[in-house]
């Protein structure tokens, strides 16, 4: 762990390079470089043990060697994690401010709080009634219906029908017919392959 974080502190500090940092590797543990960890510590372990910390440093350390460059010297943006919210509280009835939406709130509560009452209907006095009624003539009174199917003929609204569903069965048959091609194809295709196997 020691021999580990003195490389990772060489590549932050000195800014050391992938050759340096196996050069430096291999003068700690030829026992021949500069006196910077502790003698002691390498006299404990054998030549395996010194290939398995040699292979340990080699997968997790020399192998993104890259990576932990562009960890130290690449500069990152500053993530936001958090934002600002602005709650506005609504003012007094005195101060004249908008209804809140009637999204925010429950049907129950608008309903019985804040929908503004129908305006009352004009009242009209009697004898307003009398003169409106009066004035209304007997033609206007009467609502005749007239039906717009009264001026054709049997036959023309048969041959008007089957001319549509003309059109619209053939169509559907149409694309039903090049469905089931479709489907006739990929299955022909299937027994091929079948036969082959």
């Amino acid at each position: 762990m020691s021999l580990l974080e003195k490389l990772l502190h060489n590549l932050q500090t000195l800014h050391a390079t992938l050759e340096d940092s196996i050069k430096f590797l291999g003068e700690v543990m030829a026992e021949i470089g500069p006196n910077i960890i502790d003698k002691p510590y390498m006299n404990v372990f054998n030549v395996q043990q010194a290939n398995e910390i040699i292979d340990y440093l080699k997968m997790s350390l020399f192998q993104h060697y890259k990576l932990y460059e562009f960890l130290f010297f690449s500069p990152r943006d500053e993530i936001v994690i958090g934002t600002e919210k602005v709650i506005e509280l609504v003012k007094s009835v005195d101060y004249p401010f908008p209804n809140p939406l009637e999204e925010g709130i429950s049907y129950d509560i608008y309903s019985t709080f804040l929908m503004p009452s129908p305006p009352p209907p004009p009242t009209m006095e009697v004898e307003e009634v009398e003169q409106v009624l009066s004035e209304e003539s007997p033609v206007e009174s009467e609502v005749v219906e007239v039906d717009p199917l009264a001026n054709f003929t049997i036959e023309e609204v048969k041959t008007v029908l089957s001319q549509i569903t003309d059109e619209v069965i053939s169509s559907i048959q149409a694309e039903i017919n090049e469905k089931l091609q479709m489907q006739e194809e990929n299955f022909n295709v299937r027994i091929e392959k079948l036969k082959q196997a």
